[in-house]
């Protein structure tokens, strides 16, 4: 548990609206025992009430996008772990549409590579890539700061989060951050049986399907994050009329063709659809792929091709169990947490 101190910050307003003093407090990060050591500084930018409200707000803000309606959350939905449920690709401004799945927002604070090829090292940066993203938000930072400092409203919030009371790309950024890093979902049967916590007994499927998790899974799925951060060919052939090159797009290099990043399996049971192209409407159908559907290339990630067959070798039994256990990977209370939902 990371605990963060109180302070003050001076409020002050525009000649038009009322000069005043606001208690500003820091807020308390609270890391799961069951977890690794956070990623993002948090001395650099500790989290505290009137930025992570900010940071809120601008999540669901739709003048961070050119018409002025398309918001992180219109993409990013609660109920469904942040994704966007149902949609194979990220639809954006005009009913635009992407080439990738949008992916799951959770602790976020805990990782040090964003976006499905990377694009970004810091989480800071990382809003930047869908709201400059011409089929998503196509707007500019520039235009959204003019906007945001037009408005009232947020002057004003942002004076009560910054000290310096900028309007400004830096602090934009900084409070989305903000909002994000308090974004930990650590709640699910799972962590309650790792802990040894009420409600967390697991059934002899679940059980089973933890080991076969273990045995099978944890090369990638690393950590209670599960994920190990890295960037990955699964062996998906290119999806049709789209040659998405992944990692290589960001890197330049022919050896990071087709590696995208191995995404967190918390609250995978309610993200569907599932790969970096949204492919699969199941789990079941992830689970045949890998079973029998990887295919070989140069860059083929080795764990998928060993004991002279590609893929992991899964038995029915084995897939049943599976999915029985990444639904214990289902946090409900991180779901419906009211400090993250929509105004």
């Amino acid at each position: 548990m990371l605990l963060v101190f109180y302070g003050l910050v001076l409020f002050s307003c525009s000649k038009e609206e009322a000069e005043y003093i606001q208690v500003d407090e820091n807020l308390e990060v609270n890391i799961p025992a069951n977890f690794p050591k956070i990623s993002y500084d948090l001395e650099a930018n500790p989290p505290t009430k009137n930025g992570f409200e900010l940071g809120k707000k601008l999540f669901y803000e739709g003048k961070l996008s050119a018409n002025g309606f398309i918001s992180c959350g219109f993409c990013h939905e609660q109920r469904y772990g942040f994704t966007h449920h149902g949609h194979q690709f990220s639809h954006g401004i005009d009913d635009l549409e992407g080439i990738r799945n949008t992916p799951a927002i959770q602790n976020m604070a805990f990782q040090q590579e964003f976006a499905w090829d990377g694009a970004t090292s810091h989480l800071d940066l990382f809003p930047i890539i869908p709201i400059t993203n011409e089929v998503e938000m196509g707007e500019t930072m520039t235009s959204v700061i003019a906007k945001l400092r037009n408005d009232s409203e947020y002057r004003q919030l942002f004076a009560g989060a910054f000290e310096n009371e900028a309007v400004n790309h830096e602090n934009m950024l900084k409070a989305l951050s903000q909002f994000m890093v308090m974004m930990i979902s650590a709640n699910s049967k799972y962590d309650k049986y790792v802990r040894g916590e009420t409600g967390g007994d697991f059934t002899d499927k679940e059980k089973y399907g933890l080991e076969v998790f273990q045995q099978k899974c944890t090369r990638c799925h690393t950590s209670d994050l599960f994920t190990d951060d890295a960037f990955r060919n699964n062996g998906l052939p290119p999806y049709p009329g789209i040659n998405d090159l992944g990692r290589e797009a960001v890197s330049g290099r022919r050896g990071d063709r087709y590696k995208f990043k191995v995404p967190s399996l918390r609250n995978v049971a309610i993200t569907a659809p599932y790969m970096h192209d949204g492919r699969f409407g199941s789990l079941k159908s992830v689970l045949n792929f890998y079973d029998n559907g990887v295919q070989d290339s140069e860059t083929l990630d080795p764990v998928l091709k060993q004991n002279n067959r590609l893929g992991i070798a899964l038995s029915e039994d084995e897939k049943d169990a599976l999915l029985a256990f990444m639904n214990t990977l289902t946090d409900k209370t991180y779901l419906n947490d009211e400090r993250f939902a929509e105004y």
